[in-house]
């Protein structure tokens, strides 16, 4: 995502949408109350013709005050009521904006917060690639595809089981149907890596028998326990991975998670729960805050988001930073599952 203009003091940013991944990041950042301005489709009522009305589908700028958010198929949908408009178009009649590749859109808020401006920020920078993982076995395997929002699963391909005289030529066979379909995906999701793992050297086998250059500079060899979903995160986690996975996002927060995690297992420079998290920042203590989406959310149904923004700004005060984490993957379940908001300290209180 582009942002060609900004004015957070009038509360205005102008962007523009140049992938898929882009309409995750707009629906976790667009709220209820907001407005959005863009180009739309809208049918307009142009008189009547032998009594009864006449309407036409007509390209129009509209502002809609957000009452609703959806990720669908065809892009992000935004719907709410008509805040601005041509003079043919009803002020306060209910409108859909269906946010698509390539075009600009004006996103207006009452007030940028800073988790506001990191999540802008980070779709921003974000990159729009995916990443294809791969693991198997001599039977099995599974693709998918790492994306800003999680992970997804692409495909299932099983083998057979050969008799032993049989075996190698039914593991070349295999491998030649993972091979195609790791082309297909690759063809289609332009990934910027692509890894694949196994028990035991089967990838290294596997990679032997890939020949397309574009798709041989972009592999990343790892080993992994199964062929089973499981592994997809084990694989995001091994240390052969790391270095190639530094721009993707879900790797990144998962190494975040896997150091408070460590942290609060030896009772150091980690603690959990808002509670505690607000006590550590009061004490000028955090380095660095995760935080899941849903627990912004929550707080929000809630009523109790302004104690969750002050936090926010007592730990940027103190020169800490906040990272937001998707609960979408395991990681981020993980971070959940301890309240959904935990802290890396600079150094350890032991009153905590």
């Amino acid at each position: 995502m582009k942002i060609l203009a900004s004015d957070f003091k009038k509360g205005v940013v102008k962007v523009r949408i140049n992938s898929p991944e882009d309409a995750w990041h707009l629906s976790q950042l667009i709220e209820a109350g907001d407005a959005v301005r863009g180009k739309t489709m809208r049918k307009i009522t142009v008189g009547s013709v032998e009594g009864r009305t006449a309407h036409v589908q007509k390209p129009v700028t509209l502002a809609v005050t957000v009452e609703r958010v959806e990720v669908a198929a065809q892009g992000l949908r935004v719907s709410g009521k008509v805040a601005a408009g041509p003079e043919d178009v009803p002020r306060g009649s209910y409108h859909t904006l269906t946010l698509e590749e390539g075009q600009e859109y004006t996103l207006s808020k009452e007030e940028w917060l800073p988790y506001h401006r990191l999540q802008l920020k980070g779709a921003a920078e974000a990159a729009p690639a995916v990443l294809l993982l791969c693991v198997f076995d001599r039977d099995e395997a599974l693709i998918a595809a790492s994306r800003v929002q999680g992970i997804e699963i692409l495909t299932r391909l099983q083998g057979d089981l050969p008799k032993k005289e049989e075996r190698a030529s039914a593991r070349a066979d295999f491998y030649g149907t993972i091979i195609r379909a790791l082309q297909q995906y690759a063809e289609r999701l332009k990934p910027s890596t692509i890894i694949l793992a196994s028990p035991g050297f089967y990838q290294e086998d596997l990679a032997r028998q890939i020949t397309d250059p574009a798709l041989k500079e972009k592999l990343v060899l790892a080993t992994c326990s199964s062929a089973r979903e499981r592994a997809l995160d084990e694989v995001l986690k091994r240390p052969e991975t790391r270095s190639a996975l530094q721009h993707v996002r879900v790797a990144q927060e998962t190494a975040l998670v896997e150091r408070l995690l460590e942290a609060i297992a030896r009772n150091e420079r980690g603690t959990y729960g808002f509670a505690q998290v607000q006590r550590a920042a009061a004490a000028g203590a955090v380095q660095d805050v995760l935080v899941t989406n849903q627990f912004i959310a929550d707080a929000r149904v809630r009523k109790s988001f302004k104690e969750v923004n002050d936090l926010f700004r007592l730990v940027e005060q103190g020169r800490g930073e906040i990272h937001l984490i998707s609960p979408l993957h395991d990681a981020g379940r993980q971070l959940q599952g301890l309240g959904g908001i935990a802290a890396l300290l600079r150094y350890h209180l032991p009153w905590l």
